[in-house]
């Protein structure tokens, strides 16, 4: 049985973009889907994120070349293939690339990161606009350049990029199919397991 509404069809919907058209996102949907990504939940309420928007078309090809390098350096081949293919760029052309970063001393920024990003994923889709977490990029996160080539704050590091943007092609219907996992619940002393 599924229950119909305006929160669990955006999530059921959603799916990454790789393909995107060549028409910049307006500054309030962009400002709309980063406070998204402000009300989500934090360990202690520590909001422990900073985000970083990029509209820089030089500055996205440098991360990308850098994080091609890193990919390059990996122990899995179907990395290296992609750092090595000239055609690859890792924000897949995106007119904007959104970078969450963490305040090094929270209490669990990772977690707090994870929160945000979905909550800024699901508010871009529901907002017409496609993205992809992009997880490619990670060698050039976490290197030591990052943090002044993004210009953070004192104390932060980049953790997590998004590519974002109108998508290319229409997208319609649910995103791919999902496994649904087996649960089970404890209730008053008995263990009830439902498969789905």
């Amino acid at each position: 049985m599924t229950i119909d509404n305006l929160v669990l069809d955006t999530i059921r919907k959603r799916r990454s973009v790789r393909r995107f058209r060549d028409l910049q996102i307006p500054d309030e949907t962009l400002r709309a889907i980063v406070e998204a990504g402000d009300w989500a939940p934090s360990a202690c309420n520590d909001q422990s994120w900073h985000f970083t928007l990029i509209q820089d078309r030089q500055l996205m090809d440098r991360i990308s070349v850098a994080s091609k390098e890193a990919l390059r350096r990996s122990e899995t081949k179907w990395m290296v293939d992609l750092g090595n293919n000239p055609d690859f760029h890792v924000f897949y052309r995106a007119p904007t690339v959104l970078i969450a970063s963490y305040r090094e001393n929270a209490v669990d920024p990772h977690a707090d990161l994870c929160a945000a990003v979905e909550n800024i994923l699901l508010a871009a889709w529901s907002l017409g606009v496609g993205s992809c977490w992009v997880g490619l990029a990670r060698g050039f996160l976490s290197s030591p350049e990052a943090p002044m080539l993004l210009e953070l704050p004192q104390g932060y590091k980049a953790a997590y990029a998004v590519a974002l943007g109108f998508p290319f092609e229409a997208t319609t219907g649910n995103g791919p199919a999902r496994k649904s996992a087996p649960f089970h619940w404890i209730k008053e002393g008995k263990v009830l397991r439902e498969e789905r």
